[in-house]
C-alpha cells in the first residue's frame, strides 16, 4: 500500500493551510484517500499528491479554481494548451493594466515633487498644453476639499473604473465671471483626462493656452485674493482673458495635516500683443 499522509503533513509539505484542502475537497477536486469513520482524520496518498501538485502548479499561474476543476475532469493535451493560451490572454491584459497604473503612480510623484518645489505668489506667463476635461456644470464655492465631493461622484459616474484624482480634479470660473471680477461664483468642475483614459460623459477638449499662473500656499477657500492680483497684472499689461480658469490644488487636507505644504495653482487664459 501507499504510504498515508494525515491532513496536517500533506498541508506543512505544501506549505498550505488545511482549511484549503478541506475547500478543495468540498469542491470535488481533491478527495481523500481514506477517512477514518472514528476520528474523521483524512489520509492521502501518492494519486491524491500527483493531483495536488497539478492544482498547485496551475494555481501558481493564477488559474481559476473553476478552470482547473474541469480541468480535472477530464484531463487531456488540448485542454490544457487551451486554458494555458487563455491565461496569457489574461496575464498580458493585467500587464498592461498595471504598466498603466505604474505610469500614473510616476505621474502623481512627479507631480507632488513639483507641488513642493512651487514658486509661491509669482506669477508667470505659461504655455499649457492640449488636453480633454470631463466636466460638470455646478455652481460651489468650497471651503474644503470635501465639497467637491459630490460633484466627483458625478463625474465617477461616466469613468471606467476608479481613477488617482491627485492634481486632476480642479474648478474653474467663467470667462464673463472673471471680466466681472466675480473671483468666487465658480461655475464647473473638471477633471483633466490623461491619454487613452476612457470617459463616457461630458468632455471638452482644450486647446493649447497662454495662461497667467499662480501657485499660493492654501485652498480654494483661500483663491479669491490670488485672483484679484492675477487680475490687476493682466490690466498692468494689456492683457484680455481669453477664457475659463482652471484651479487645481495639489497638495491639501486630503493629502497632508501641515498646511504649510498647501499649494493650489490659478491659471487664467489670457490674449496680448505679445502672445497674440
Amino acid at each position: 500500500m501507499d504510504k498515508l499522509y494525515k491532513i496536517g503533513e500533506v498541508a506543512k509539505m505544501y506549505n498550505i493551510s488545511t482549511s484549503l484542502l478541506r475547500h478543495y475537497e468540498e469542491e470535488g477536486m481533491l478527495v481523500p484517500q481514506y477517512i477514518d469513520d472514528k476520528t474523521h482524520y483524512r489520509y492521502y496518498g501518492n494519486q491524491q499528491l500527483e493531483v495536488l501538485n497539478t492544482i498547485c502548479s496551475l494555481r501558481a499561474l493564477d488559474i481559476s479554481i473553476n478552470d482547473i476543476k474541469t480541468y480535472l475532469e477530464g484531463r487531456d493535451i488540448d485542454k490544457i494548451k487551451q486554458m494555458l493560451q487563455s491565461q496569457k490572454v489574461i496575464v498580458k491584459q493585467r500587464i498592461n493594466e498595471l504598466k498603466k497604473i505604474e505610469k500614473n503612480i510616476d505621474n502623481r510623484l512627479a507631480l507632488i515633487d513639483d507641488a513642493l518645489s512651487s514658486k509661491i505668489n509669482i506669477i508667470e506667463i505659461k504655455n499649457i498644453s492640449p488636453c480633454t476635461l470631463a466636466y460638470v456644470e455646478n455652481t460651489i464655492n468650497p471651503q474644503t476639499y470635501l465639497d467637491l465631493e459630490t460633484s466627483i461622484r458625478e463625474l465617477e459616474k461616466y469613468h471606467s473604473k476608479s481613477s488617482v484624482y491627485l492634481g486632476k480634479i480642479g474648478i474653474s470660473i467663467s470667462k464673463e465671471h472673471l471680466i466681472k471680477q466675480q473671483f468666487d461664483k465658480y461655475d464647473r468642475v473638471f477633471m483633466i483626462l490623461d491619454k487613452d483614459e476612457y470617459y463616457d460623459g461630458p468632455t471638452l477638449q482644450q486647446d493649447k493656452e497662454t495662461c497667467v499662473i499662480m501657485r499660493f500656499r492654501g485652498t480654494h477657500k483661500d483663491a479669491k485674493q490670488h485672483y484679484e492680483t492675477l487680475y490687476q497684472y493682466i490690466l498692468d499689461n494689456n492683457y484680455t482673458i481669453e477664457g475659463f480658469s482652471k484651479e487645481i490644488t495639489y497638495i491639501d487636507e486630503g493629502l497632508t495635516d501641515n498646511v504649510d505644504l498647501y499649494v493650489t495653482e490659478i491659471q487664467i487664459p489670457i490674449k496680448g500683443e505679445k502672445y497674440d
